[in-house]
């Protein structure tokens, strides 16, 4: 599936929802089926910062596919992190930094949110297109 069609997907799960209190609980929800990370990765260098709570992301290479791995202590968080590595875990280095994610728009998610959480979330996909151009630089020069 495309970053595009799961962005389209996340987007119609949220219009089943009428208000923000189930929306939240979806959230919620997502964060609380999210695998939980490794205590290995959950390090210093692991913390995205510009979250209010802690949220570690782990990123590696698979096959020529740049997949990322997160976590938080606060499980909102969780959920949200964890919609941002379903759009942009398993695509290449290149799909990942050229990427418009647009889904956390259309919900509505920056309206709803707290400025501090909807400025985790930026910092959280700042990151992961960091990665992605990381990686891709690695890739044209190796």
């Amino acid at each position: 599936m495309t970053i595009n069609e799961t962005q389209d997907e996340l987007i119609s799960d949220f219009e089943l929802f009428d208000d923000w209190e189930s929306k939240y609980e979806f959230i919620i929800d997502l964060g609380k089926q999210f695998p939980p990370l490794e205590e290995q990765y959950k390090t210093e260098d692991n913390i995205i910062k510009g979250c209010q709570s802690r949220v570690w992301l782990n990123a590696y290479m698979d096959g020529g596919l740049l997949k990322f791995e997160a976590d938080s202590d606060a499980i909102i968080v969780r959920g949200l992190v964890s919609m941002l590595v379903k759009v942009l875990s398993g695509h290449t280095p290149e799909e990942i930094a050229k990427s418009d994610v647009y889904f956390m728009e259309k919900v509505g998610l920056h309206q709803h949110l707290a400025q501090t959480r909807s400025n985790g979330l930026a910092a959280m996909l700042k990151q992961m297109k960091a990665y992605g151009f990381a990686y891709q630089a690695k890739s044209v020069n190796a």
